[in-house]
């Protein structure tokens, strides 16, 4: 046989190889011999199986069909079931221990009747009365005691005289739950599920909440749960940036969110504001605070160059067709025209600003006027005045002037600007006589009730050895955390609760919206997580591995499985070297996982993953769904080290 033939039979034989090898790597990416990954089951699909017992057949006024916590995330409701033979507007009364504390509520007229049961009363046999015409029925329902980690009020004061039967709605930060009180102090609503910043109703009568996934660290959620004080989620919006702090529902129905570009060169957060498509979860609108305002502006203490503007509040005013921002890191309230996205004005005080932002600023005028410092909560009322929640955190931009916390004050403040002139006016305040002890160095919120009627809550009071703190509750041991809640009317306090944890926002709303009507319906999920970006892509016909060693177990790995990503988890000393893999049809797909702590200086909530002890820090990279099809094969990669856990994942 010549050399040229031989040569050949040995190229041949090698590609032979090659392919069949390939052809076995391949079958195995298709992961017949693999375990597939355990998934989670998503609150949606838990209501629909939850929905399967909601039913009327059979059931009477006289005896109805009753399911406590119908959804299983709302321990303090029910729901109420029958059918009768005429049509009739049922009547609820849910008894409580004084007037302050019933609630009444009538629903629109049907035979079949779906009545939901609010503002029960835990560890306690309720009493609720429905009426339908001149049938009356009473039922007792019977509700589990709060969880034991459940945080109480250590005050509460009330003047009878001037107060509604509304609950105040809290939303946590450094533990609780989502949960209103009414006036008496008593819980009377909670979700289990974690739901985070803002808490508000829509028109149609739902409230807004943070869905209960993280979307990246420390406090950025997927999204937000359009739900009913059941649980019960009617619509599931998702953003590829996720939400954080605040939204707005804008006249047209649309959301404007607090969101982030994580994809962002700068690697920047909380300074991207949406707008989300109601009917459609499309973004119809992107706001990149970067191309509006100079990152190196204004810096306040807590100025981080990732998070350089940390936008905690949105809020939309229709007069004049702009959004009004909170800059907490550069202690300034901005104002945008929504339709050019041009900067009309800035609040704060102008130390520190390049020249160029100068004519942005107004100029105080009167007498009593002080800036406001780390502020939240920024709107404009109806009467045209910038209502803010002033955090007080050093009073200065210049660290030779800072003001101690033993010496600051959080308050209420109200500003009236005159935009042609670009002077500014201090009409109102509350909390500077409260001194110290009314001091939040974080978080809060103000709201405006009516003329001369609002609410200021200071929910972030925090003392380190019994002396006032200007970090967060978090950022030292041996703390006392404290929320308080003011309601004024005319200057006058009409009620205060004080709890001992810190609470980020504050809402006052009527137990049953004017339009409450519960509807059988299935969720929709609107919107998208987005596309994961491969760092590395690699064709790989082979992949070496390691057996499962003690550098691998001593990781805590976990992969759990998502309805629309992967989610990996493990703890690891910094700057290791790891890398999900996804490997499908001899194609390698690198996901990079940074092992590194980022120096938090505005942690608004607890939720924060990357805790860190002697073993290292704990991560999680999300994998998102869009964009993979198909069954994928998974590996970790370790400093180098590629590991077989076995496990296939399908999308």
């Amino acid at each position: 046989m010549d050399k040229k033939k031989k040569k050949l039979i040995i190229i041949v034989s090698v590609l032979i190889l090659v392919l069949l090898l390939g052809i076995i790597l391949v079958l195995r990416s298709f992961n017949f011999s693999k375990n597939v990954v355990s998934s989670t089951t998503s609150m949606i699909a838990l209501q629909t199986s939850y929905e399967e017992d909601f039913t009327t057949a059979g059931y009477t006024l006289d005896n109805p069909n009753i399911i406590v916590n119908p959804y299983g995330n709302s321990p303090l409701t029910a729901l109420v079931m029958f059918e009768t033979e005429e049509e009739v507007a049922p009547e609820v009364t849910i008894v409580g221990k004084d007037d302050l504390s019933t609630y009444e509520h009538t629903f629109e007229k049907s035979k079949i009747h779906y009545l939901p049961i609010y503002g029960l009363y835990a560890d306690y046999t309720n009493e609720v009365i429905i009426k339908c015409g001149d049938v009356r029925k009473t039922v007792e329902i019977k509700t589990e005691a709060l969880p034991e980690d459940f945080i109480l009020p250590s005050d509460v004061y009330k003047d009878e005289e001037y107060l509604t039967n509304d609950l105040y709605f809290y939303t946590p930060s450094s533990s609780g739950y989502t949960c209103a009180y009414d006036v008496n102090g008593d819980v009377r609503w909670y979700l289990t599920n974690y739901a985070l910043w803002e808490i508000n109703r829509l028109e149609n009568g739902h409230l807004l909440v943070s869905t209960e996934r993280l979307i990246n660290s420390p406090y950025y959620m997927t999204g937000l749960y359009e739900m009913d004080l059941l649980g019960k989620i009617y619509v599931e919006y998702s953003l590829e940036g996720g939400y954080h702090h605040d939204y707005y529902e804008m006249p047209n129905g649309n959301l404007l969110v607090a969101s982030d570009d994580f994809n962002n060169e700068a690697g920047t957060v909380e300074d991207y504001i949406v707008e989300l498509d109601r009917t459609t979860g499309n973004i119809v609108k992107r706001i990149d605070l970067k191309n509006i305002l100079n990152m190196e502006d204004g810096k306040s203490e807590n100025w981080i160059e990732y998070d350089w503007f940390h936008n905690n509040s949105v809020w939309y005013d229709e007069k004049t067709n702009s959004i009004t921002l909170s800059g907490r890191h550069q202690d300034a309230v901005i104002n945008i025209d929504y339709t050019t996205l041009e900067l009309n004005w800035i609040i704060g005080d102008p130390t520190n600003w390049s020249e160029e932002y100068q004519k942005y600023f107004f100029s105080p005028v009167g007498d009593d006027f002080e800036w406001q410092w780390s502020q939240h909560a920024a709107m404009i009322t109806p009467e045209g005045y910038v209502f803010i929640l002033d955090n007080g955190n050093n009073k200065s931009k210049i660290e030779e002037e800072y003001v101690p916390a033993s010496s600051s004050y959080t308050r209420g403040v109200m500003y009236k600007i005159d935009t042609e002139n670009m002077t500014i006016e201090q009409v109102w305040e509350y909390g500077k006589e409260r001194g110290s002890e009314f001091y939040s160095p974080y978080i809060s919120d103000v709201d405006y009730l009516a003329k001369n009627h609002y609410i200021v809550h200071s929910g972030g009071i925090v003392y380190v050895d019994g002396e006032n703190s200007n970090q967060p509750a978090g950022f030292s041991e041996n703390t006392t955390l404290v929320s308080d809640t003011v309601e004024l009317l005319n200057d006058e306090i009409i009620f205060e609760l004080k709890l001992p944890t810190n609470n980020y926002r504050v809402e006052k709303m009527s137990l049953y919206a004017a339009n409450e009507n519960f509807v059988l319906e299935q969720a929709t999920e609107l919107g998208s997580l987005g596309t994961t970006l491969i760092d590395e892509e690699k064709f790989a016909p082979f992949l070496i591995t390691h057996e499962l060693d003690d550098n691998y177990n001593s990781r805590n790995i976990t992969v759990t499985k998502e309805k629309d990503r992967l989610v990996v988890s493990g703890q690891f000393l910094r700057n290791t070297s790891f890398n999900v893999i996804l490997y499908q049809g001899m194609q390698a797909n690198y996901y990079n996982v940074k092992i590194s702590k980022r120096p938090y200086t505005a942690l608004c909530v607890d939720i924060f993953t990357e805790e860190e002890n002697e073993n290292g820090i704990v991560v999680t990279k999300y994998i998102n769904a869009e964009g993979l099809n198909g069954e994928y094969s998974i590996f970790l990669e370790i400093d180098g080290v590629i590991y077989d856990p076995d496990l296939f994942v399908e999308f």
